[in-house]
């Protein structure tokens, strides 16, 4: 902790107290949607919000999903048209997700360890109030 405290901008230093909320994209660059939203929605949802994916909840607001750029070309096949479909039936199932107040550092060994590009973050309700993607975290500088 004294390391990070004199040394906050190297990259050490921020491993040791970078946080995941510090960095979490949050509001409207953080897509969310309900489970019975349709693809061509969502996708124009995750494009305002210049995201690589977008958080499924059910009615209650809990994480149910994630839909990413993945899912999505995983579904295109060209044998079926998945744009009118619900986004819960081609969406990632629950999906790996992080605390807000996990180390920034963590959530990488995360998104390497399972080679993904996003991770919700979540409530201790499990509802989601951020999401990170991996460009966040080379932004910060962490890596």
């Amino acid at each position: 902790k004294d390391f990070a405290f004199y040394h906050p901008g190297g990259s050490l230093g921020k491993r040791l107290i970078l946080k995941v909320e510090d960095i979490m994209r949050r509001a409207a660059a953080n897509p969310i949607v309900r489970e019975d939203a349709r693809v061509k929605d969502v996708l124009v949802k995750i494009t305002n919000a210049r995201s690589g994916s977008a958080s499924v909840v059910n009615k209650y607001g809990t994480l149910m999903g994630i839909f990413t750029d993945g899912d999505l070309r995983r579904h295109l096949d060209g044998k079926v048209n998945i744009a009118n479909k619900k986004i819960k039936d081609v969406m990632t199932k629950s999906p790996v997700t992080i605390k807000k107040d996990r180390l920034a550092a963590e959530a990488f060994q995360i998104l390497r360890s399972k080679k993904i590009d996003e991770i919700p973050v979540v409530d201790a309700k499990g509802k989601p109030i951020g999401l990170l993607d991996v460009q966040d975290i080379l932004k910060a500088g962490l890596v």
